[in-house]
This record gives structure tokens, sequence and C-alpha cells, in this order.
């Protein structure tokens, strides 16, 4: 039995315990949650908190060395430059990318993730670095058959298990026809789609026109009618979805959402980054929807930075409602973690800490935060906290990174040299 204590322990599911502790069992569960007067100190952090490691339910690790490419254009013209950049480099390349992403997603806290894989080189580098995921291999086109699905499938079966999930990823309505979406649903597995994430995407779904008719060999026809309305129509939407952004919703959508049991993961940095806006947060949870915060990727968004997004999801739910009570801390954390595992169907399993889950968790330290004392170690952990500030994650009890390791320059090595071949001229 290994028992974690610390200054305090944040459940989630209950109010922080001041002087807390969790044993964890050798099946990597969590077998108590009290005090360390009551369990044993064991391995204690110092002026720290113990969270839930953050589920991030919306991610994209194979482009973690995409930073900066195309800031600043418009929407359509930002995915012009992401699809050229990508076309210079192999599965290699993608594999060492996915890799450093697992890593940063380790090194902020995150324990889960749903990630939406080009190339299927997330799902063994989860597998390698020991994340847990579901791997929601993307599906483009027309292709009803999705060859392209089960060729990726079949080229990384081996990192699939109990702790890294298949998934399918229809990439949206503007790149899959509504029969794609048909046969990625009639696999019965995960299924997470991006779904009205800017006003270009609702003007060529509606009308065919806008800025996306530059790149018309990239889309395919347009639908007559927004993406939520048609695939509500079309009998596609239910719990088993997972709707990346959700930006520009119209209370009709808000719900058909709600009424198919549809998560959405809110991703408020790449949103505002990318110029599409901000997603009504606080309706779509009105509305009873199993909202997630989320990072995106790099390609959108400077990092896999949690805290980060925690804080912006706090600032935009504020300024859009402008009210301060919008959004608290306490909020945004639960949407952090119990929120990002009720998104992907994994609330039983993670996002709190309660006996009887995995003991996935985060070791914050508080020692530099802005916010002492920290009486509060939840607003301390949401408003102060950074990737820098982690000292260990663990998965299932497994310590699977640690501030001050030393053992990743090879992998960070390779990802540099990924990214290199990204900015080469010759690289193709």
């Amino acid at each position: 039995m290994r028992v974690v204590s610390a200054d305090w322990v944040v459940p989630v599911e209950g109010p922080p315990i001041a002087g807390g502790a969790l044993a964890i069992g050798d099946d990597g569960r969590i077998a108590a949650v009290g005090r360390s007067s009551d369990l044993g100190e064991g391995e204690h952090y110092a002026d720290a908190v113990v969270l839930p490691g953050f589920v991030n339910a919306h991610s994209h690790l194979e482009y973690a060395v995409y930073p900066g490419f195309g800031d600043g254009l418009q929407f359509p013209e930002w995915i012009g430059v992401h699809v050229e950049r990508k076309s210079r480099i192999g599965i290699e390349e993608m594999e060492a990318s996915a890799r450093l992403g697992a890593l940063e997603c380790l090194r902020s806290g995150i324990t889960t993730v749903g990630d939406a894989s080009f190339s299927g080189a997330a799902a063994t580098a989860v597998a390698e670095l020991g994340l847990r995921a579901i791997v929601y291999v993307e599906v483009f086109g027309e292709d009803e058959t999705l060859e392209r699905f089960h060729r990726i499938r079949e080229r990384v079966a081996g990192a699939f298990s109990d702790r890294v999930r298949l998934g399918v990823s229809p990439h949206a309505p503007y790149t899959c026809t509504l029969d794609v979406y048909r046969a990625c649903t009639a696999l019965a597995l995960p299924l997470a789609t991006h779904l009205a994430e800017s006003d270009a995407e609702r003007e060529y779904l509606v009308t065919g026109s806008g800025p996306w008719d530059a790149f018309a060999e990239l889309l395919v026809p347009p639908l007559g009618d927004t993406g939520i309305r048609a695939l509500a129509a079309a009998g596609q939407l239910g719990p088993h979805v997972v709707a990346a952004h959700c930006v520009t919703v119209d209370e009709e959508e808000i719900a058909l959402l709600a009424e198919h049991d549809v998560a959405v993961a809110h991703c408020p940095r790449s949103n505002a980054l990318l110029g599409c806006g901000v997603a009504p947060l606080a309706a779509l949870r009105r509305a009873g929807i199993r909202v997630a915060i989320a990072t995106d990727s790099p390609a959108s968004t400077p990092s896999f930075d949690m805290f980060d997004e925690m804080r912006a999801a706090i600032a935009a739910a504020r300024a859009w409602e402008r009210r301060p009570d919008a959004l608290a801390a306490a909020g945004a954390l639960e949407l952090a973690t119990l929120g990002g595992a009720r998104a992907l169907g994994l609330e039983s399993e993670v996002g709190s800490l309660v006996p009887g889950k995995q003991a996935d968790l985060t070791v914050l330290s508080l020692r530099d935060t802005p916010f002492i004392p920290w009486e509060d170690p939840v607003t301390a952990t949401v408003l102060g906290g950074s990737p820098d500030r982690v000292i260990a994650t663990l998965v299932s009890g497994e310590t699977r990174y640690e501030r001050g390791s030393d053992t990743w320059h090879e992998l960070i090595d390779a990802a540099h040299s990924a990214r290199g071949r990204l900015l080469s001229l010759d690289a193709r």
C-alpha cells in the first residue's frame, strides 16, 4: 500500500482536506482518502496540494511542435498553412512530436487525453509514456468505407489496452460527408468531431460561400444547414459524441446538443487566438450539457498548459456573462478534471479522488504561488498554478513524470528535429 500526503488533498467530489492523504492499492486504485493523521504521511509533499490528474478531453498530441505556424491568419488560411506544413513530415516525425505532446501533458498534470489523431502516432506515444487516453483516429472526405481509419488502426493496434482505447473522429461537417459520419457511428466506438468552431464554417455549411471558397479542394459539399442541425437530423448525435469548440451555437443548437447528450470540449485559448470567438459556456452548462475544459493543440494554442486553459475559461466566461461569479475557480477545476472524465465517459474511473477510482494524481507545489497563505488550495491551484510547479504526475499510482528528471533529453531532441523539418523549405 502506497500512501501519498500533502498540506492539502482536493478530491473535487468533496471539500479540500487539510493535512490530507491517499492510500493507493497494489492494483493502482485509490483505497482510501482522508487525513494523514489517520492514513499515515507516507510520501509527504510539503507546501503542496494533491489533485486529480487533469482530463484533457480534446487534444492533438501530434502537433506539439507546431506552435506559431500561421499565427494571426484568418481561420481558413490558418488551416491551409497547417495542412501544407503537415505534408512536409512523415510518421517518424509525427511520432516524435506526439511523444513530446504526451510529455508536455504529463508535465502539466494531465493524466488522461481524448486525442484526435491524424496519423495514429498519438496511440503509440501515450502507450509508451503512460498516459490514459481515448485516441480518436481522424477521418476525412467522402470515403464511407473508412479505409484510412482501418489502415491506421491496424498499424497501431499494439498500442491499445485497458488504459489506451480506440475511438474515431470524423474531422468536421465541412471535411466529412454525412455518410462518413454514419459509417463512423456504425463502428460503435467513442466519437469526437469539431463542431461550430467559426463563422466561416457556418457560412460555408449553410450557403456554400465565404472564406472557405479558396480551399474547396479540402472540403466536402456544403450541407445547406449548420453542422449540429444536419447531424441531429441525420441521427448522428448521441452520448458517444464529444464535440470540440461549439463557439457559434444558437439556442436551438444548444438544445439539440442537450437533447442528444452530446459532450462539449471547451477550448477557450484556441477559440480566442484563432479569432473564432467565445463559446457560451454558461448557457451550455445551464442546458445540462457535459462540458469539459480542453487545451486543443499547440497548432492553435501555445501549449498543453491546463492551468492557463482554466484561467482563460474563467476570464472568457466572466467577460461573456459580465459577472464575476460566472465561473469560479472550483468550477473551472471541476471542468478540467471530473468534467473531462464525464465528457469522455470515464467518470467511473478518473476525474476525482474517491476510493475505487484509478490513482491518477497531480502533485502541485504551492511554495512559490502568489496566493500566500494558501487557505484556499483550489484558488491557489487554478489562479496560481503552472506546469513549472507540478512536482509529480501519477497514473494508476505509478509516477509517470517527476520535476527535475533528466530522462527526457533524447525525446525532446527528436521533437526539435521534427520541428526543424516543418520549418525547412527543402523538406518536401
